[in-house]
């Protein structure tokens, strides 16, 4: 809030303090210019020790401190503000009433006693500010940390697209513009053909990576795309073996996730693999759950990046944010096959 809606506002709150307060004092008894003049130095006076308490708990950061301590601070300096300004009451009263200038009713006390009471009724009032001043700060300060974690999430956000965008590997582009060329010559309908799916491939990569999720028929056309370009090059050292539960038609997934899991299983099986081998992709409907499992020929050891290709930590953290509850990855390895499968919402 700036300086000045917030001087406004105190005006406002301490203003219809003291036109309350008048309110109520003229039920008993007649006003005159002297009670509106004191009542009116009430009101300065809170509005002052309110700016003060305000002042000392923004430097000297009691938000930011322990909660014993805070309450420490509230227990002590607002009744210490609330004295000072019932003695400079006390002593304006008294100025005024011997020089003559302040007149009261007789019935008005006076005193010592009177002051403490006041000192007391004051309190209650600072610390009634106090509680919304600080209430009011630390909602600020809750929408702040919220739009600093919701801006963080958004950058982490576009990072995370901009390595999708960027997840074809360079290797498969440029072999797949050489196979293209070389079967220009050889055979123009399949080049043509292949040329389609190679631009299905990167259009699906720029458009859907932007999506939190993407329909699964989306997401096997352009696997299948893909797989066409990689058996262009790998020939018939690349087969694959699909099994997909006609259940999981309607279902969605998180974009390039089987994408990624084929691409692995292609450059860290298929192509380190002598003679090739088989790519088994299994996809079905466990109740409200879809399972994704692609297996394929190679070795895997725990604990080995290399081996698995696959960035299985940023997997995760996807799976972790749009893959529902319960959504997982895991990896296994047995008689010279690996398995990756993939647990998630349908």
């Amino acid at each position: 809030m700036d300086t000045r809606k917030r001087m406004g506002v105190q005006a406002l709150l301490w203003g219809g303090y003291v036109a309350v307060s008048l309110a109520m004092v003229s039920s008993f008894q007649p006003l005159n210019a002297s009670f509106v003049f004191v009542m009116g130095c009430v009101g300065g006076g809170l509005w002052a020790a309110s700016e003060g308490l305000r002042a000392l708990a923004l430097r000297r950061a009691w938000l930011d401190r322990s909660p014993p301590a805070l309450l420490l601070r509230l227990a002590l300096l607002p009744p210490l503000f609330a004295l000072a300004v019932q003695v400079v009451l006390f002593a304006i009263n008294w100025a005024g009433i011997s020089l003559g200038l302040l007149h009261f009713p007789p019935n008005v006390p006076q005193g010592w006693l009177v002051l403490l009471s006041y000192t007391v009724n004051t309190t209650i009032m600072l610390w009634l500010w106090m509680a919304v001043w600080m209430g009011l700060q630390m909602l600020h300060r809750w929408r702040v940390g919220e739009v600093a974690k919701w801006q963080a999430e958004a950058a982490a956000r576009e990072l995370e697209l901009q390595v999708l965008r960027a997840q074809i590997n360079p290797h498969f582009l440029f072999n797949a513009l050489n196979n293209l060329r070389a079967l220009i010559n050889e055979d123009p309908t399949r080049a043509r053909e292949m040329l389609s799916r190679l631009s299905n491939t990167l259009r699906h990569t720029l458009q859907h990576s932007a999506k939190e999720r993407v329909p699964l028929a989306d997401e096997l056309a352009v696997v299948r795309d893909y797989i066409a370009l990689e058996q262009l090059h790998h020939e018939e050292r690349l087969r694959v073996d699909w099994q997909v539960d006609p259940a999981t038609a309607g279902a969605s997934v998180p974009p390039m996730l089987l994408q990624l899991l084929v691409e692995n299983a292609i450059k860290h099986g298929i192509a380190r693999t002598a003679g090739g081998g088989v790519v088994d992709i299994r996809i079905g409907r466990d109740g409200g759950k879809l399972n994704i499992a692609v297996d394929n020929p190679g070795q895997w050891k725990p604990g080995s990046t290399d081996s698995t290709g696959l960035g299985l930590a940023n997997l995760r953290e996807r799976l972790a944010r749009a893959g529902g509850d319960g959504a997982g990855c895991r990896i296994a390895a047995a008689d010279g096959r690996v398995n990756v499968t993939v647990e998630l919402n349908a």
